[in-house]
């Protein structure tokens, strides 16, 4: 048995050997090796239904290996992976043959298939994230420098498999990734010097296209020089179809590669920067991208998904470059001037050198200005730097306007606005990728997802904002936990929810510290199968309606049946306009309540041995106030007439009935009872004075029961001059000259007796 507490590479164990005889053995050693076969990966060939099962007994066979790898103790582990060949294949074919982001739609459209493949790509990346792994447990683990030389002298890892292991699993697994390859290079540096050595292989791969295409870098070295009588080189617009797709397949892969690599490990920018790779990646951008888009676009093509495809990936290609470049710039300039290290200044003149040798290639730089505004990184390197030659960065960004001009291209309109209110954060200099970033009618594919720019390499805080408002969609909350489950299928839907609220739906985050145990203290108290809570169903708008018309005749949300010759649009059939007019029913409707005013009794003539019982009157109620009912209020005045007189009621002219001579005759009456003996009819305007002398009466008979004094009228004309005036006249003209100012020409005497106060006015 393995000793607790002593690294695995220094354990012994004791076995007992074919013969029954005991022997003692290292931990890590081939006789402890099982005997299995992993076959090697291969991804579907075709669609037919047979190469489709071929395809999941392969994959299955492969998945239930690994989990058997998986589950193994660490020592019996390690000595399957260290020495078992069949397993560095099978986990080599996976990483070359696996599917990248652009090829999953070539896949068989099967739900069988996508459940076997995903299955696989947890299998393969749990298994490498294991042997990533030093220490595993306080009892499980290996001397540091060990773990190093076993990994790198057994070819466990190395450049290609990093490479592609970014590629492949770099989506959802951003930080258990870096963290894996981190690892890796601590504990073995000499995986630095071999970096050194790949950077000029990727090199290689500009100067092959280049070559390909009949076109020159800047330098790129003629390994012989050309004949004069050589055969012209082929173009990309004369190369085989074939040809011209092999080329941005490759094209693509490098990019994408290369660029995961960066985002997952930015220590590596360093490397990429020593060794002059920015400078051959703009160029070679300036080169070939023109060539190749100009093949794709007008090239025939036999088949124009092929032609679509390739126009995605050219575009692919476009983007990733670009922001490779980003990511060299940000880590390795703009990342330690936000850092205040000590260089800074170095630091900033090393990022505008870089900026003004973009300046030649045009293409290049109206692409990285579209994504990467470059007057947000020098308003960044103002803010933090003072003392920068305004001078340079003038020249800088007019370069960058001809750039724009020399192209025939205009700039976003966010873009220009971000030039007019510079950025007072140094972080939105590293914010601004545009989502719509088009180099050169180069367009994003349909569907695709908008990659982060040189901020996906900065480390996420490890909580989030404690369970904010939910700022993920639907399908995006499920595509989430989706990934999550696939990496840790044991926990329930409910915690994982839970988890992903609390870490502001970062499921990396949440992946990485489950795995490492630092979960929240609340998400600790929480049971891991906890299910999903079933959505509350929201009640039914119908149930809850109110409404004038609920429950009428016509309510076809609660009854079934509705009477439907009682609806018709426009005219009802067989009625006429005339017989529609002639109807008179709602007339007849009314003429019976209106009959119930006609009858008005005043007085009710009690015959002898008759008593108001007889007539079913009211009693006699003893709170009424009889005070004026013998009294005939304002029958003395002037016109009092009108209140000792009744106008008989008279019923409405639509509602009568009988011939226009009855009715001729009814109006010739009331007339003759409406003149008046009194009346002159020849007086076509009563005297106004009349008409005075019966308000005033009016008024003083109303002044008179409310028991009002009548006051007394100014007069301020008073008697004759000469005379002499009484106090009242005089009383009566102070107060007019007084309120003077109510009325117009405010204020005049008031104003007048001011200016005379102060001199203005002689006296």
């Amino acid at each position: 048995m393995a000793c607790a507490r002593v690294p695995l590479d220094e354990q012994q164990v004791t076995e007992r050997g074919a013969q029954g005889k005991e022997r003692t053995l290292p931990a890590l050693h081939p006789d402890r090796k099982e005997e299995r076969c992993f076959v090697p990966y291969r991804p579907p060939a075709g669609g037919s239904p047979a190469e489709v099962e071929e395809f999941l007994e392969l994959a299955r066979f492969i998945v239930e290996e690994l989990e058997w790898l998986l589950a193994l103790p660490h020592d019996r582990f390690w000595c399957q992976v260290v020495f078992d060949e069949s397993l560095q294949r099978c986990l080599d074919s996976y990483l070359r043959h696996a599917p990248r982001g652009l090829d999953l739609a070539a896949l068989p459209a099967s739900p069988a298939v996508a459940d076997v493949q995903r299955a696989l790509h947890r299998a393969v990346f749990l298994t490498f994230l294991r042997m990533a792994t030093h220490k595993e447990s306080k009892e499980n683990f290996f001397t540091p420098a060990v773990f190093g030389e076993i990994i790198y002298d057994n070819f466990l890892f190395d450049i290609p498999k990093l490479l592609d292991l970014c590629v492949l699993f770099g989506k959802g697994n951003n930080q258990l990734l870096h963290k894996m390859i981190e690892n890796i290079f601590t504990q073995q540096p000499a995986y630095f010097s071999d970096l050194n050595e790949t950077i000029p292989t990727v090199l290689q791969v500009f100067d092959a296209i280049l070559e390909k295409c009949g076109l020159l870098c800047e330098g790129a070295a003629a390994t012989e020089p050309m004949k004069l009588n050589a055969h012209k080189q082929a173009s990309a617009m004369t190369m085989s179809q074939q040809e011209l797709v092999d080329i941005i397949l490759y094209l693509c892969d490098s990019t994408t590669t290369v660029h995961a690599f960066l985002d997952i490990f930015p220590a590596a920018c360093s490397s990429f920067q020593s060794l002059g790779f920015l400078s051959r990646l703009t160029s070679f951008y300036e080169a070939a991208v023109p060539e190749l888009q100009k093949a794709v676009r007008k090239r025939n093509f036999d088949d124009e998904s092929l032609q679509e495809d390739l126009w995605k990936r050219l575009s692919h290609c476009c983007r990733k470059m670009v922001e490779t470049a980003h990511l060299l710039l940000h880590h390795t300039c703009l990342q330690p001037i936000l850092d205040s290290e000590e260089n800074s200044q170095t630091f900033a003149d090393e990022l505008l050198q870089h900026f003004t040798s973009f300046l030649p290639e045009k293409r290049f730089v109206v692409d990285y200005d579209e994504q990467f505004p470059i007057a947000d990184d020098i308003s960044l390197l103002q803010q933090a730097l003072p003392l920068v030659d305004e001078t340079r960065t003038s020249y800088l960004l007019q370069g960058v306007e001809g750039a724009w001009d020399s192209l025939g291209r205009q700039k976003p309109q966010s873009l220009l606005q971000n030039n007019r209110s510079s950025s007072s954060s140094p972080l939105s200099a590293n914010q601004g990728a545009a989502s719509g970033f088009e180099p050169q009618e180069v367009k994003e594919p349909k569907g695709g997802r908008s990659l982060k720019g040189a901020e996906a390499a900065v480390d996420v805080a490890q909580r989030g904002n404690n369970g904010a408002v939910c700022s993920v969609s639907g399908p995006e909350l499920e595509s989430l936990l989706s990934c999550i489950r696939d990496l840790l299928p044991d926990l329930g839907e409910g915690f994982l929810l839970a988890c992903l609220q609390e870490y502001d739906y970062n499921s990396e985050l949440v992946i990485n510290n489950i795995l490492e145990d630092r979960l929240a203290p609340n998400l600790e108290k929480l049971d891991r199968s906890m299910p999903r809570l079933p959505k509350e169903e929201l009640p039914v708008v119908l149930d809850s309606r109110s409404n004038v018309f609920d429950d009428d005749e016509f309510d076809v949300f609660r009854r079934d049946q509705v009477d439907m010759s009682r609806i018709w649009k426009g005219r009802r059939k067989g009625e006429s306009t005339r017989d529609m007019l002639n109807d008179k029913k709602h007339v007849a409707e009314q003429r019976a309540r209106y009959q119930a005013y006609e009858t008005v009794v005043d007085e009710v003539v009690m015959e002898p041995g008759q008593s108001a019982a007889d007539y079913d009157l009211d009693d006699y109620d003893d709170d009424y106030d009889d005070t004026y009912d013998v009294n005939q209020v304002g029958a003395n005045d002037l016109d009092g007439d009108s209140l000792l007189s009744r106008r008989p009621f008279t019923i409405p002219q639509v509602l009568r009935k009988g011939t226009k001579a009855e009715e001729e005759a009814e109006s010739e009456e009331d007339e003759e009872e409406e003149v008046l003996p009194n009346v002159n009819r020849d007086q076509f305007v009563q005297d106004p004075a009349l008409l005075r002398e019966r308000a005033e009466a009016r008024r003083a008979a109303m002044q008179q029961r409310k028991g009002v004094r009548p006051g007394r009228s100014s007069d301020v004309v008073g008697r004759p001059k000469g005379q002499g005036q009484t106090s009242e006249t005089a009383a009566d003209r102070r107060k007019k000259e007084s309120n003077k100012s109510r009325v117009a020409n405010h204020n005049r005497r008031s104003m007048a007796d001011r200016k005379r106060n102060k001199g203005m006015i002689p006296s």
